[in-house]
């Protein structure tokens, strides 16, 4: 059916669509206002058939996605590479910590720009973000070996968030990063240090520099970051209290020397003359649950004072190339601790107290595990551990060889209260 010609002397309202016939080309034309462009200006999609029914059905089309909500950014004809570079520099970089946008720019620059960043952002599918997981599960990183599938999950976070704010943006309707399945994560066995382990390293630590720090690490579970963070002003000796409120964080380094065409010819920015920007940084902890207030064992308080004095003695020594920022574990300059020190002291730590070698963070699972063995509640246990979801728990605790002789000695009290313990079998008597 033809299309009604509007009555001599009106025109069409502003935005509405227009459809007209062009002896040009003798194309049928369509015009739809979508929205504004990022100047300001209106907006409007071209589409050009061979009749006027197929530019007809064509302009409904558009008019009904633009109705919906479900037609792309206007004006803009996003490549996936575009948004990640738009959304990394542009939205994530003024709103998340610095590690979290160096971990974003690692994804995107790194791995997801060169694998996917030539698909138009709505094209994009799952199984183009699958597939490139699978081949990333085959790169080498620069170390030689395949890329840990941490890595590879990482990078999958990061495009999972980057498309769900072009979904808030009603850039794409989905998000095909949800869709998607993410590499599985080998689950790492975690075994906590038992009680003589435990033993064995809280003596080793008494003639030790900072070892006061990882008497701290066993007993209270503080983060590595937590525990570097704490300053003398966060610790009340006489009410046994410790406030937790920052966390010391490894930041990379920044090149300094790309002004012009002046390079220093180094690869990584630490190595670089004028690197800025970089190092141990002092951050607020992430959560509201980060901040919060532990009781200190009178044991701990003991170990504290001491390593005050110490401390004391130490800056007395060094005289005036010492730096009084008020932290508690310090340099031999009375500067915060940078975490990869903290690291290899933990490990010549562990030589040095003749226990198994382990991660400084199953040091964190001890602390927790002991707290289910004393039987203190869950909602306690989620306090001091800094946790905002229960379900922490059954991440972080776990059940020790002490823990399970204890829940069988339990058991034999119940159904034989009368019998001493002989390590026999006797079957309980039913009632």
């Amino acid at each position: 059916m033809p299309r009604k010609k509007r009555p001599e002397g009106t025109r069409a309202p502003n935005g509405a669509s227009s459809i007209y016939f062009s002896e040009y080309d003798g194309k049928w034309h369509g015009r739809v206002t979508i929205g504004v462009k990022d100047s300001g200006k209106p907006d409007r999609r071209h589409v050009k058939r061979a009749s006027e029914a197929e530019v007809i059905d064509e302009v409904r089309k558009l008019e009904r996605a633009r109705d919906d909500g479900k037609v792309r950014n206007p004006g803009r004809a996003w490549t996936v590479e575009k948004w990640l570079r738009h959304w990394v520099e542009n939205i994530a970089a003024p709103t998340v910590r610095r590690n979290t946008l160096v971990g974003y720019r690692a994804a995107v620059y790194g791995y997801l720009i060169p694998g996917v960043g030539a698909h138009r952002l709505d094209k994009l599918r799952p199984e183009h973000l699958e597939s490139l997981y699978r081949t990333l599960g085959t790169t080498k990183s620069r170390r030689g070996k395949n890329l840990r599938p941490a890595t590879i999950h990482q990078a999958h976070r990061t495009i999972r968030t980057a498309l769900s704010e072009a979904v808030r943006r009603n850039h794409i309707t989905e998000n095909p990063a949800k869709i998607a399945r993410a590499p599985r994560i080998p689950e790492e066995e975690i075994i906590p240090f038992s009680q003589a382990e435990a033993a064995q390293i809280l003596r080793a630590c008494k003639d030790r520099h900072n070892g006061t720090r990882f008497v701290v690490a066993l007993t209270l579970g503080l983060r590595k970051g937590e525990a570097l963070g704490l300053q003398w002003r966060d610790i009340d000796l006489t009410k046994r209290t410790m406030n937790v409120r920052r966390s010391i964080q490894p930041v990379p380094w920044q090149h300094g020397c790309t002004s012009g065409t002046s390079t220093c010819g180094h690869r990584y920015a630490g190595h670089c003359p004028q690197r800025h920007s970089g190092g141990a940084i002092a951050q607020e902890v992430k959560s509201k649950a980060g901040r919060r207030t532990l009781g200190i064992p009178a044991q701990l308080v003991t170990a504290l004072k001491a390593h005050r004095k110490a401390q004391e003695k130490q800056r007395e020594e060094t005289g005036d190339l010492w730096r009084d920022e008020g932290w508690v574990f310090t340099n031999y300059r009375g500067q915060v601790v940078h975490p990869r020190t903290d690291h290899n002291e933990w490990k010549e730590l562990l030589k040095a107290a003749g226990v198994r070698d382990a991660r400084l963070h199953d040091a964190r699972h001890t602390a927790a595990t002991m707290l289910l063995v004393l039987g203190v509640p869950s909602r306690a246990v989620m306090d001091v551990m800094g946790w905002s979801q229960i379900a922490m728990t059954t991440r972080y605790q776990h059940i020790t060889s002490e823990l399970t002789v204890s829940i069988a000695d339990q058991v034999g009290g119940h159904y034989w209260p009368d019998e001493e313990e002989d390590g026999g079998s006797a079957a309980p008597v039913p009632a």
